[in-house]
């Protein structure tokens, strides 16, 4: 039976854990300059209608890497473009590729692809989630601080797809997730309650950054405005002011706390230049480890549904 990763809430709590080990274990063999091949012959099909620097160069090297071939479409290249359903179109991608990952703004073209196909369907993010996303910058926690329990999440930002995809993971995980947002751009509650579910313990939601933030081993931030939104970005920069992060809010914090940001980043706005440019950030390790993180998904879920069809 095929895995799809959707949102988070399609993993089990073994699936994150077996995604953050398998990760690990890829990187140091990589570092160590070991050559893993394991998707030899198979092949990945990208449909990304936003743009992308980070997740698609990342899952296209994942496969090159792992010996496989990437194939990058944008929708308008498809025929669904000319209107033939997403349905067909999915069952014929699923006579040609291995396993399909896909980057829109509608949530349920990615829902309803996954419906149809045969092969595992990814979502590279979407309006609603960005599950990768938050598998790859866990596996970042979990190689600083050496696992993920007892460690303090502070979300600082907007209540957007990140932001949802971090509450999906608490749910499965019981993570220590406080989220602080203005609060006319907080989460919405449907996706707090379905998340929820699974959680002993509830999230933490704040209108006060300096609160959320108190004794955080992590701090988290996002553009306040995210693709598609350009347009609310003045309106936006006056409700965030006070929820930069800096060095003053990140002094209410643990000693050892990271700073997470997915990037791109706004400087000057969510996060300062001084922050981003520190020495001791990790920043560019949570990006590397995207890389790391496509190839454990990705060889996971090709070779499960081969020996499985």
């Amino acid at each position: 039976m095929k895995k799809d990763i959707i949102s988070l809430l399609d993993l089990k709590k073994e699936d994150f854990d077996l995604f953050f080990n398998r990760a690990l274990e890829i990187k140091q063999r990589f570092n160590q300059g070991i050559v893993d091949m394991p998707l030899k012959g198979k092949s990945l099909g990208l449909i990304f209608d936003k743009q992308s620097t980070r997740t698609r160069v990342a899952f296209e090297t994942a496969m090159i890497q792992l010996g496989g071939h990437p194939i990058f479409m944008r929708s308008q290249d498809t025929q669904v473009s000319r209107d033939e359903p997403v349905k067909d179109t999915a069952r014929v991608l699923s006579r040609y590729i291995d396993c399909l990952v896909m980057r829109t703004f509608d949530h349920s073209i990615v829902e309803e692809f996954a419906k149809h196909s045969s092969i595992p369907v990814i979502n590279a993010l979407t309006d609603s989630f960005h599950p990768c996303q938050i598998l790859s910058d866990l596996m970042t926690i979990v190689e600083r601080k050496n696992g993920y329990e007892n460690v303090k999440i502070a979300w600082v930002g907007d209540g957007n797809n990140v932001a949802n995809s971090w509450i999906n993971a608490a749910g499965v995980l019981d993570l220590n997730l406080v989220v602080a947002c203005p609060a006319k751009y907080s989460v919405k509650t449907g996706i707090i309650n379905n998340a929820l579910k699974k959680n002993k313990h509830k999230v933490v939601f704040a209108d006060d950054p300096v609160e959320a933030v108190k004794n955080a081993d992590v701090i988290y931030t996002d553009v306040w405005a995210s693709m598609g939104e350009e347009d609310n970005r003045d309106e936006k920069y006056k409700a965030f002011k006070k929820f930069q992060v800096n060095k003053e809010l990140i002094s209410n914090a643990k000693d050892d706390v990271i700073v997470m940001h997915c990037l791109p980043a706004h400087r000057g706005e969510e996060i300062t230049e001084d922050v981003l440019e520190a020495q001791d950030s990790v920043f560019w390790d949570q990006a590397e480890n995207k890389r790391h993180m496509h190839k454990a998904i990705l060889e996971t879920l090709i070779i499960n549904n081969v020996q499985k069809r």
